[in-house]
């Protein structure tokens, strides 16, 4: 896989030394067992897969080239490039201005923009309708594309199921950047459903099956669907694809049921008729990085701590499923640690910041679990280590922490 050049301020000492010794270690990423980093005072279990993934360090490289190579132009973002925070304040710092917030809201005007502009495109991508205003007002936006291929990939699956009379149910959030764009193209070639979890998914199933009113569906799917959508003709042929940051086991969840309810209507002798194969959609770095998250899950530790934007799906669903074993603490940066014994994080639940204290006094040789999405520069996940080293006392070196990885 390519290397990307990305600022170093994203990377980081001990975390890229790490990373390497377990990319050596296990080049074909058999292993998903989680690194052991023992300080002395107190211990970590270092996700095996975390931080940065390569749909980001492709935005993120392209955004800095542009930066790069136009000088005194002025440069706007379609919106967040990616959901972590710190990023887009480096960019906005640089004299990148958002266009929009993550919901498609407007925060500047279109009308603002001129031609000879420069746009960029963020990683999610974004809808054919956009695109063709950045066209219309001779914005040059596709230099500078920084939409992940692996996005794009689920764009293509869509394309070809499409063609074939499939409807196209998107698992995913509606409101997500990376969603609105595959729902949009999606409606290029088929209709399209937007469904949210699997509790959706057995609702629509029960449409399906006819155990459901089918005048019920347009109150129960109402903004979610294409516009000309018919559910008695719509849903007689259909495929899933996803947001490709959705939690992996729900999708097949998902896929699996809906699979079951063709099989009761139409019979398993008919069901490829009516049910489109399109394996997975989400990208390797999400399946890698709950992969790791699962085995974490076999350690004993006192707590976790997983990094990333408040905003970003791929961290929620880590988190996500750390909070299923262990007390875990969503937060941005080493800055969200106020002392040794308070942190302020991200309720994923109630879907905003509070604050717990006397999260540290766990025991007296904490174990710890740190890992991030992928849209989280390692740097972050070594301020949040050193952070934490600071408050104990007789803690080892890099060099033998290290060394005893290497045993």
């Amino acid at each position: 896989m390519r290397a990307f050049d990305i600022p170093d301020f994203y990377r980081s000492p001990l975390i890229t030394e790490i990373k390497k010794i377990r990319k050596e270690r296990d080049p074909r990423k058999r292993d998903f067992a989680p690194t052991y980093l023992d300080f002395g005072s107190v211990s970590f279990y270092i996700a095996r897969h975390f931080g940065f993934c390569y749909g980001v360090e492709n935005a993120i490289e392209i955004s800095f080239r542009a930066l790069a190579e136009n000088p005194g132009k002025r440069i706007f973002l379609l919106s967040q490039m990616i959901h972590n925070p710190e990023v887009n304040k480096d960019l906005e710092a640089a004299g990148v201005k958002f266009l929009q917030d993550t919901e498609g809201n407007s925060l500047l005007p279109f009308s603002e923009l001129e031609k000879g502009d420069l746009v960029i495109i963020p990683a999610f991508g974004t809808t054919p309708q956009l695109e063709l205003k950045l066209d219309e007002i001779g914005i040059e936006f596709r230099k500078y594309n920084t939409t992940c291929p692996f996005v794009e990939r689920v764009w293509k699956k869509s394309e070809v199921i499409g063609k074939q009379g499939y409807t196209i149910i998107i698992h995913g959030k509606y409101r997500h950047e990376e969603t609105r764009a595959t729902f949009a193209r999606s409606l290029i070639h088929q209709e399209a459903l937007v469904i949210r979890d699997l509790k959706e998914a057995k609702i629509l199933g029960s449409y399906i099956t006819g155990e459901r009113d089918i005048g019920l569906f347009a109150n129960e799917f109402a903004g979610r669907t294409s516009e000309n959508f018919v559910p008695l003709r719509d849903l007689q042929k259909i495929g899933v694809i996803n947001q490709t940051t959705m939690l992996a086991s729900e999708t097949q969840e998902i896929s699996n049921h809906l699979r079951a309810c063709m099989i009761q209507k139409y019979g398993k002798e008919n069901v490829h008729l009516h049910f489109a194969d399109t394996r997975d959609t989400l990208c390797y770095a999400t399946n890698e990085n709950q992969e790791a998250t699962l085995k974490l899950l076999d350690v004993e530790a006192d707590f976790a701590i997983v990094a990333g934007g408040f905003n970003s799906s791929n961290t929620s669903h880590l988190a996500e499923l750390l909070e299923s074993k262990f007390p875990t603490y969503f937060i941005s940066s080493e800055k969200d640690i106020a002392s040794e014994g308070e942190i302020q994080h991200y309720d994923i639940h109630q879907k905003k910041t509070i604050r717990t204290t006397n999260f540290m006094f766990t025991s007296k040789k904490p174990r710890i679990i740190l890992s991030s999405g992928a849209s989280c520069p390692d740097a972050i996940i070594e301020g949040i280590l050193r952070k934490i080293l600071g408050f104990h006392k007789n803690v080892s070196a890099d060099e033998a922490v290290i060394e005893a990885v290497l045993k």
